[in-house]
């Protein structure tokens, strides 16, 4: 079984050394009491985010005043990064709403040793548009995390995060910053920018279409973003979505001899299944390979999930395909007891499927 994330961060030996380290920036600090803090009744039951917030009040209330604060923490910052670095930012969102003057500059600051996305949507919460201009600025840094940070924060339904009505209301604010940033030199920023628009596709799918027409065609690194911003269009079928990438027409692609190599498969096992494509005519057909599993909810309903195959072009005849499903749980998935549906989808059309029964 696979370490929970909340005994990977914020452990005894890291919890250590981020005391270490703020105890040689500030000599004064009262170690013995930042412990008895962190380490109350609750911290066991904690999870991970909670963990996070926890560790940054109890800093809040063995360190000085927030200004003087502010100071030791910038020089604590780079010996502490990753996930447990966010904390810096979190500490800003406890303790700094109130002095934008210091507070968005060290957001700034802190994200590039642990990501600010989380703290800043307190302050677009608080007053968008003087946030958003701080985003438009850091849009153009030449720091690629700070860049991020400015896609990355203003998501309308970034994951472990609040959430922006208004931008699920109205994301036309944050298009600028999109717009700059679609063929951006890093990776790690361009997909920020992929994952925004596909937040907003979900509420505004038309206005993302939009976008993605207008760019797509144009650079190597923006179809990459269109693509992958198109995701959730892609896997609902949208008939737009497909059609700007050439896989509209299945009707010259069918499939053939679809099987499962079982029909009961136990939770924490799983299954493989097998189908011949076979493309007809004379011409290399474009085709979205996709299989979607309808799984049993734990009220006894039923949600569909699609998973990628493959998708390019395909010569004229059959080409085979073999592939494993794992029904090993997750964090992201538990499975419970049920009949599950299982179909091959090709270019948004259901082409073949079968059922079968999903035991403890």
């Amino acid at each position: 079984m696979s370490e929970r994330l909340k005994d990977l961060f914020f452990t005894s030996a890291s919890i250590a050394k981020l005391a270490q380290a703020i105890e040689r920036a500030y000599p004064a600090f009262d170690v013995a009491q930042f412990r008895a803090l962190l380490y109350d009744d609750a911290w066991e039951s904690k999870e991970l985010m909670a963990r996070m917030h926890h560790t940054a009040y109890c800093l809040g209330q063995t360190l000085p005043a927030y200004p003087k604060a502010l100071q030791i923490l910038k020089r604590v910052a780079p010996h502490v990064s990753g996930f447990e670095g966010i904390m810096f930012a979190d500490f800003i969102q406890q303790f700094g709403q109130n002095d934008w003057k210091r507070s968005l500059p060290a957001l700034k600051f802190f994200t590039r040793f642990g990501s600010a996305e989380f703290a800043i949507r307190a302050f677009l919460a608080q007053d968008s548009q003087r946030a958003l201009a701080y985003l438009y600025a850091w849009a153009e840094d030449k720091n690629h995390h700070v860049r991020r940070l400015a896609s990355e924060g203003c998501r309308p339904r970034l994951p472990w995060a609040m959430a922006l009505p208004q931008f699920k209301h109205d994301p036309r604010p944050l298009l600028p910053i999109l717009e700059r940033l679609k063929d951006d030199e890093s990776e790690y920023v361009r997909k920020s920018v992929s994952n925004n628009l596909n937040d907003i596709s979900k509420d505004h799918p038309e206005l993302v279409l939009e976008i993605a027409e207008r760019w797509y065609g144009k650079a190597e690194r923006t179809d990459w973003v269109v693509r992958h911003a198109l995701r959730g269009l892609l896997k609902a079928r949208n008939a737009r979505a497909l059609a700007l990438f050439g896989v509209s027409d299945a009707k010259h692609i069918a499939v053939k001899n679809f099987a499962l190599d079982k029909t009961r498969v136990q939770i924490g096992a799983g299954f493989t299944f097998s189908f011949a494509l076979r493309v007809g005519g004379k011409q290399a057909r474009s085709a979205r390979l996709e299989y979607a599993i309808d799984f049993v909810r734990g009220n006894g309903g039923s949600h569909k999930k699609v998973f990628q195959i493959a998708e390019r072009a395909f010569a004229p005849g059959l080409h085979m395909f073999r592939k494993n499903h794992s029904m090993v749980n997750r964090t992201t998935r538990k499975h419970f007891a049920g009949t599950h549906h299982i179909v091959i989808v090709v270019n948004g059309k259901e082409r073949a499927g079968a059922t079968f029964e999903v035991v403890p």
